[in-house]
Order: structure tokens, then sequence, then C-alpha cells
């Protein structure tokens, strides 16, 4: 991935009804040759800011750049941008080498070279041979992979796809999501991607970018924001999260320590600045907890653990998650790989948790209003 940026959205902001902003003063850089993923859940604004680089919506403020060039004023055709829909958008009544070739026809192109590089693209996809089709004779998989071909079969500067493995079971979904990133670093071409699936956001990405109430709440690497969120709202939407509520007691730089309910103290890491006195949500992953009998301390002060019992041991395969009850908060959730199963404790056991602080994220609550 080179570090100049093919798309610039400087300062856009896009509203239906003149007061509710969909997309907010929005500034984001998409570097040329990236997988750029947009990530949130429905109405946060990421689908419209797609449908805005696409053509088909346009800026209420702002401007867009495709190779530093503005797109205001360029209909999606003109825009040099292919496009994969989330139903696929494959015509029925053509076959799937006219499918791919439409791009081409409508742009010109001879028939001779027409027929090579749709030949070329059904090979790019693992298609080759299945020119003669119609969609309706191909499984849901295959529909998609079509869709991809055609987007790529002009050449374009940029690929977009908006939710495209939506309509697939798990298991296809899942094999789509690998085949979609290989074909992403075979060609190079850059990928703006959206979808509400978290898994398939730190899957695929090059960079993530978290979309909240129209705003781009965190960009960054797929690690970086799975274990380095930056708000509660990142931090509660990407991945699996233990909540729990307390204020800050103390700070010192990145640490601080945190008291809950019933005036017990933990110790923790500062996901952003905050003073003593601050309420805050308390965020640890499932995996990140270490489980053990009550009274053993396991290496830590008594004072900075968790205690409560072991209320269910749940066998998913792989791991195993085990469910807490903890005083006030029925529902803390263990995630430990198969091979400690046989020396967890039972259902019933009074049980003892220990983490990392740098593992124990304390946020402002987003119930708290700041200025």
């Amino acid at each position: 991935m080179t570090t100049d940026s093919i798309v610039r959205f400087v300062g856009i902001e896009k509203t239906y009804d003149g007061v509710t902003r969909v997309v907010d003063n929005l500034d984001l850089d998409v570097a040329r040759g990236e997988f750029l993923t947009l990530l949130g859940p429905s109405g946060s604004g990421k689908t419209t800011t797609l449908m805005m680089l696409a053509g088909f919506e346009a800026p209420t403020a702002g401007e867009i750049l495709l190779d530093g060039k503005p797109l205001s004023h360029k209909p999606p055709h003109q825009r040099d941008i292919g496009m994969v829909f989330q139903n696929y958008a494959l015509f029925p009544h053509m076959t799937v080498a006219e499918n791919i070739g439409f791009p081409l026809s409508v742009r010109g192109v001879p028939a001779v070279d027409i027929r090579a590089r749709v030949e070329r693209a059904l090979e790019t996809v693992q298609l080759a041979g299945f020119g003669a089709r119609r969609p309706a004779q191909l499984s849901g998989g295959q529909q998609q992979r079509i869709a991809v071909a055609r987007a790529l079969v002009f050449e374009p500067k940029l690929i977009l796809m908006d939710e495209p493995l939506g309509a697939l079971d798990k298991q296809l979904r899942e094999q789509m999501q690998l085949e979609i990133r290989r074909l992403h670093q075979r060609l190079g071409v850059t990928m703006v991607y959206v979808t509400h699936d978290q898994s398939e956001a730190l899957t695929m990405s090059d960079r993530i970018a978290v979309f909240h109430r129209g705003r781009v709440q965190q960009l960054g690497a797929p690690a970086q924001i799975y274990e380095r969120p930056v708000n509660a709202f990142v931090a509660r939407f990407i991945g699996e999260n233990n909540r729990l509520d307390g204020i800050v007691e103390s700070a010192d730089l990145d640490r601080c320590t945190i008291r809950l309910q019933g005036d017990l103290c933990i110790d923790g890491s500062l996901g952003e600045h905050l003073a003593p006195g601050t309420p805050v949500t308390v965020s640890l992953r499932p995996e990140r907890v270490q489980i053990g009998a009550a009274g053993n301390t396991m290496g830590r002060p008594a004072t900075r653990q968790l205690e409560g019992a072991l209320r269910e041991v749940i066998f998913l395969g792989d791991h195993v998650r085990l469910r807490v009850g903890l005083p006030g908060h029925d529902e803390f959730m263990v995630k430990r790989p198969i091979e400690e199963a046989h020396g967890l404790p039972a259902i019933g056991d009074a049980v003892a948790l220990t983490w990392a602080p740098e593992h124990c994220r304390a946020f402002a609550r987003e119930d708290v209003h700041r200025p």
C-alpha cells in the first residue's frame, strides 16, 4: 500500500431535512491501493458516504476528490469507479459474459476486446467457462464473484462494495471474505468496503473507519481498533466486551485505578484523558481475563481482582466461554482456549478474575454529558 491518497473527503456534510446531519464534517483520505472498510451500525452514515463517492448521492457541503480532481459535477458512469451492490444487480436476461461485458459495451469497447477482457475477468474470479450461463443458474457465491468481475473488467481506479456478502450464509460469507481479500492483494486495486459486520471488517481490511452518528470515531488498522479503541462506543461496537461502570479514583499517565460499585477498586488503563472523579465504563475483552479459584490472587494483590461464582460453561469447539456472576453483574464472560478446559473451576464454585492493567480500558461513560 502506498502513502499517497487516491480519494479525499474534505468537509463533507449530508442532510436530507436540513436539520439532521447523516454525515457530519467528514475529512477522510483513502490511500492508493488500500482496502478501507467503512464500519458502523445502521444509520451511522457509512453507506451514505459510499453513495456520495459513487455519485448516487450529492454532498450538502464539502468536496470529494478523486486523484486530486473534484467529483461534484461528474455523473456515476464518468467517475471511473466500479461498484458491487448488496443484491449483486446482475441482469437476469443476460448471460454471465454479457453481464461482465456490459460496462465495456457502454464505453464503446470493440467486441473482440470485450470477449478477451471478459475471459480474463472470469479467470480472475475463478469462474472460467461460466460465460454462457445465466445468473439464475449460479449459486449466491458465484453471482457475487460475477458482480466483482463486472466491477473489475473496465479496470477502474477504485472499487466500491456495499455489503456484498450480506445475502450469503455464514460459511460461504467467510470463504468470500478471504477470496475478496486475496483478489485485492493480487490486483492491488483500491477498494472501499461498507459493512456493519465487525468480524468481516477485522478480517478483510488494511484500515477501518468506524462510523457513529455521521462521524468517524476512529480510523486505524484492525489490530489498533480492536486492542486500543479510543472511546466507549468503539470499545462496545468492536468485538466482545465486558462492561462495568465506575469512577476514576486516581490516574497517573495512562494508568488508573477505578472504583466500582461496592467500593471495590481495580487497576486499568485510560482509553482517553480522564480526571479523577469522572464516571467511566470499563471495557474488558473476555479472552484477556484469567480465571481461578477464589482466594488465589494469581500473583496480583487481592484488592485488584474480582470475585464471583461460575454460573455456566459453554463449549464452542476451539474454546470455552464461562459466565461468571459478580455482585450486581450476572453476565461477565470469560473466554479460554479449549486446552485449559479441564483445569477450570466447576459450575457453582467461587472464582477470582484477574487481568493485565493494559487490557482493562476505561472510557468516559456514553450517558454522561461532556463539554
